[in-house]
């Protein structure tokens, strides 16, 4: 089939790796993607943002800004309009995003199959962080594209019922959650090779991929590593953030600076290399709603992950049995399960080992996640052709990970 994926990204972040990943699965399966968004994403480093974007960010008044979001629309329509002429494409795949209603308008004009993926309620969360300005009209755009929309794809249950309980009506869901490609995890250094390189040898590396934050609470680790002299941690953090300073500034003032290993933004495809290191992968927090990229890597490189006790992370692992889970919000419960893995490695062992069985046994991959829009459009375009060129709307699909 050939697939109009439709997006509306300018950084190259997590964003742009779940792009990527999902196009790469469709296209190993032997279908086309035609991709339809801006081109400035291609030529960001990763971690990067667009720069035009980041200045209207700086200088424009919020209104004024989510204005131009929305204007976006009809710029972005009319590429759509001559890549659907062009290509005849089967469906519309779409990443969804705030005041992006072209994809809808799409649909309505060339009668196309509308599938949207959403990964977060971009209007409650910007409102939440004080990023929104016009809220009835943001309101307006996201029902506009849930609406229309022939089936949607959520990446967590959680996420999946805020949408159902925001509609008026019932929608067709799907949870598809994050996952990986196995084969980047294929032929990774060994533990004690991976550490070797960090110059990390003879720890217990507790690791952390991502853009750190002050709430993550990775001072109370810091903590521990003072406190237990006796066990031989390292904490690993791949990425940067806002908490880089602080974290080593309370490193210093614990006496364990040289504990304290920050690797910086590293290539995509290098990240699996250093999460090998990790002997206690960290997922300090989350997000209510979120699919953490990050854990399905841990997963699949057999780390033990610790990971707070929340409705969307017990979605994939589960107590004692492929991770250990913390209660949310509590750091010394935190470090309290990192102490227990740090002087159990058979505990680690066998922890890190069921996670990598739980992404086979469950099939989270990217192909999985793919085999699962296909269906759907499949189902769809047959419903299409029988119902004399109008979309047949399939019954409720309460999809589970």
């Amino acid at each position: 089939m050939k697939i109009l994926y439709h997006h509306r990204i300018g950084s190259k972040d997590g964003q742009y790796v779940h792009i990527t990943e999902i196009i790469n699965a469709f296209e190993s399966l032997g279908h086309e993607v035609i991709l339809v968004g801006p081109k400035v994403m291609d030529s960001q480093s990763f971690g990067g943002e667009s720069g035009w974007v980041v200045k209207l960010k700086h200088y424009l008044p919020r209104a004024p800004y989510e204005i131009i979001e929305l204007a976006y629309s009809f710029v972005d329509y009319m590429a759509m309009r001559g890549v659907i002429r062009d290509h005849n494409p089967d469906f519309i795949y779409e990443r969804y995003n705030l005041y992006f209603v072209s994809g809808v308008w799409a649909r309505r004009r060339f009668h196309l199959p509308y599938l949207v993926e959403v990964n977060s309620p971009l209007k409650d969360e910007r409102s939440k962080y004080g990023k929104l300005s016009l809220k009835r009209l943001a309101r307006w755009s996201e029902r506009r594209v849930w609406r229309s929309a022939d089936h949607i794809f959520t990446v967590t249950s959680v996420l999946a019922e805020r949408i159902s309980e925001e509609l008026d009506s019932p929608k067709n869901i799907s949870v598809t959650p994050n996952g990986i490609d196995p084969t980047q995890f294929i032929d990774l250094p060994s533990r004690s090779e991976a550490k070797r390189r960090l110059g990390v040898e003879h720890r217990v590396v507790l690791g952390f991929v991502g853009f750190v934050r002050e709430w993550h609470g990775l001072e109370k680790v810091i903590d521990l590593m003072s406190e237990r002299p006796q066990l031989p941690l390292q904490l690993v953090l791949v990425g940067d953030g806002p908490a880089k300073r602080l974290l080593e500034r309370h490193a210093s003032s614990c006496g364990v600076s040289e504990q304290l290993t920050f690797v910086g933004v590293v290539a995509r495809e290098q990240i699996a290399d250093y999460i090998a290191a990790f002997d206690i992968a960290l997922q300090p927090s989350v997000v209510s709603y979120a699919s953490p990229l990050k854990l399905f890597e841990y997963m699949a490189a057999g780390c033990a992950i610790v990971a707070p006790d929340t409705n969307n992370i017990r979605e994939i692992l589960n107590h004692d049995v492929n991770a250990l889970l913390f209660v949310p919000g509590d750091s010394n419960a935190l470090s309290a399960q990192v102490a227990r893995l740090a002087s159990d490695p058979a505990l680690c062992e066998r922890l890190g080992e069921s996670a990598r069985r739980t992404i086979t046994d469950r099939d989270l991959t990217w192909t999985g996640n793919a085999k699962a829009v296909l269906s759907v459009a499949h189902k769809l375009l047959e419903g299409q052709s029988g119902a004399g060129g109008g979309i047949a709307r399939p019954r409720i699909v309460r999809g589970q990970p």
